[in-house]
């Protein structure tokens, strides 16, 4: 039997491609999943696979799409075909494409490095929904398993949520929780037996310690953490 474990910082696990490994994973309470849709990438997923991973979870599990400088109109496609709310956008995506994106009622996130370009410090031009923060980019997009100093993610200055990405395990999800507060935590590799296979309990400990890691900030600094996947059974506020 598998039993939830609630967090109060959301939790996407990206690089998904199986459909067993989604629902088991969905079943223990991630907020979100990620379907990679970046041909180059290991955790790639075909338009076919995603639907009907999509389609065997509850609707209060939200659904990404991965993309790499893709077109709106490719990005469009997807999102209607496998049911996608929201989108990760990992590549030199302007304010533009954005701000189109989110006029179709999509969940827009900006992916930003720490140490290279698209900078966290240009946050604010894009007017995203929410950040992805990483501290530089690898070959591919996501799963590249560098771990890096989170506390740099104080310098974010934006009112849209954070996502914490970038090498998170089981073994370091505390530190780096402990050491920027994100709203949302991405985790890919982290939690791997191999390129889009998963290792539940790897997810289940990851979880664990996340929990366990909300439990030790001060109550006097705990600030408010801002939604950024939201339940479709549940009305957004």
């Amino acid at each position: 039997m598998i039993t939830q474990i609630p967090v109060k910082i959301q939790v996407k696990i990206c690089g998904l491609t199986k459909i067993d490994e989604a629902q088991r994973i969905a079943a223990l309470g991630v907020n979100a999943i990620g379907f990679v849709f970046y041909p180059k990438s290991r955790r790639h997923i075909s338009v076919k696979k995603a639907k009907e991973i999509q389609r065997s979870l509850p609707s209060k599990v939200s659904c990404v799409g991965v993309f790499v400088d893709e077109s709106f109109s490719s990005i469009m496609q997807k999102v209607n075909d496998c049911h996608l709310d929201a989108v990760q956008l990992h590549g030199n995506e302007t304010r533009e494409m954005v701000s189109k994106l989110k006029k179709e009622n999509l969940n827009v996130i900006k992916a930003l490095y720490m140490e290279d370009e698209p900078n966290i410090k240009n946050a604010k031009k894009y007017e995203a929904s929410s950040y992805l923060v990483e501290c530089c980019p690898g070959k591919l997009p996501g799963g590249n398993a560098r771990s890096w100093n989170w506390n740099k993610t104080r310098s974010y200055k934006t009112n849209a949520p954070l996502i914490l990405a970038g090498g998170l395990t089981p073994d370091n999800i505390e530190e780096a929780v402990l050491s920027c507060m994100p709203d949302a935590v991405d985790i890919s590799s982290g939690v791997e037996i191999s390129p889009g296979h998963k290792d539940i309990l790897k997810v289940k400990h990851l979880l664990k310690n996340l929990k366990s890691a909300f439990k030790k900030i001060n109550p006097d600094s705990k600030r408010k953490i801002r939604t950024v996947f939201y339940d479709k059974s549940k009305k957004k506020s």
